[in-house]
């Protein structure tokens, strides 16, 4: 338990390292979509050598979970991260991933107004709990101005993450989830090298060097970061970590990728949401605790569209977290 909380403490550190590798190459010039699909290039080229022996030779698994595969790649992966991305480029860090981490709460809502049942007391609690932090985060009467447009972007990649979790709601037991990481990664990049070459995503590249905290360095060590630490080495310690802990402990140490976010940014970009911000975003992950805590105390609910059946005593508590191999967390 202890070796496996460590290790999921490392992942959401080395995952909240990626808005701030993303924030200083989008400060020289490059576009969230280039950021992007640089990012999901060499993610899945590495994490494809991997992937081919944990298939074992059984290469009838991606045909059997190809619409799995597809949607996880295109919703989970190259949507969440290009509205994160154009988020960041408009917002801090710490703004902008709090801004996506209201995924549950509207999941909670979503199935709210689907189902026509009331959700049980604590989840009503957590969800307003969330949308007040989400009003101090914003600070609409403060000094710090938030972008409008930036935050679409932040509620845009919120929502393609709660289409996420209903989309791997599905239980699937025969996908190995670094096959399913691959896997989606390639479809994510393949996604977005096409909207490039049809002109439908504004692709700009730059050679100028980043700023890291109080170094400069070379664009390739702020992309390298990107891929290697907050990808790749992010994706594989999330997945042993949810082996060791299962992945209804580890959704809760995932939380802490948030505070991991706001650090970063602190160091590396000089960012630093303010005081009236930083109150909202502890509102919005104790809303967000209270109603995965809410979740965990009785059977929940599966969207009805997945055939799942209703929870107990009317209510309407988010998907129950898998906790079986296929368990994959987006990237942010």
């Amino acid at each position: 338990m202890a070796s496996g909380l460590g290790v999921a403490l490392f992942s959401s550190a080395v995952f909240g390292l990626s808005g701030s590798f993303a924030k200083s190459l989008l400060e020289t010039g490059w576009t969230p979509g280039a950021a992007v699909t640089a990012r999901l290039t060499g993610a899945a080229l590495i994490l494809v050598i991997p992937a081919v022996p944990a298939l074992r030779g059984r290469w009838g698994q991606l045909r059997d979970n190809w619409v799995t595969i597809l949607l996880f790649g295109l919703i989970g992966v190259a949507a969440c991260q290009l509205f994160y991305f154009n988020a960041v480029e408009r917002l801090s860090v710490g703004v902008a991933l709090l801004l996506e981490y209201l995924a549950p709460v509207i999941i909670v809502l979503w199935l709210w107004a689907a189902s026509r049942r009331r959700p049980r007391p604590l989840t009503i609690a957590g969800t307003l709990l969330s949308l007040g932090g989400l009003i101090l985060v914003l600070d609409l009467t403060g000094a710090v101005k938030i972008d409008v447009v930036g935050v679409l972007w932040g509620i845009a990649a919120a929502v393609c993450l709660a289409i996420y979790f209903f989309i791997t709601a599905k239980e699937n037991d025969t996908l190995p989830p670094i096959v399913l990481a691959s896997g989606g990664l390639m479809v994510g990049a393949v996604v977005m090298w096409l909207a490039a070459a049809t002109g439908l995503l504004p692709m700009a590249f730059s050679v100028a060097d980043t700023k890291l905290g109080p170094w400069v360095t070379p664009w390739w060590v702020s992309l390298g970061g990107l891929i290697v630490l907050a990808t790749v080495l992010a994706y594989v310690s999330g997945i042993v970590a949810a082996r060791a802990l299962g992945s209804k402990v580890a959704s809760f140490v995932s939380l802490t990728e948030v505070l991991f976010a706001v650090i970063w940014a602190w160091l590396l970009l000089g960012e630093l949401p303010g005081p009236v911000q930083l109150l909202g975003g502890m509102l919005i992950v104790g809303g967000v605790v209270l109603v995965r805590v809410d979740e965990l105390r009785g059977p929940a609910a599966v969207p009805a569209a997945a055939g799942g059946p209703a929870s107990d005593a009317g209510a309407a508590p988010l998907p129950a977290p898998l906790d079986h191999a296929n368990d994959v967390e987006p990237v942010p």
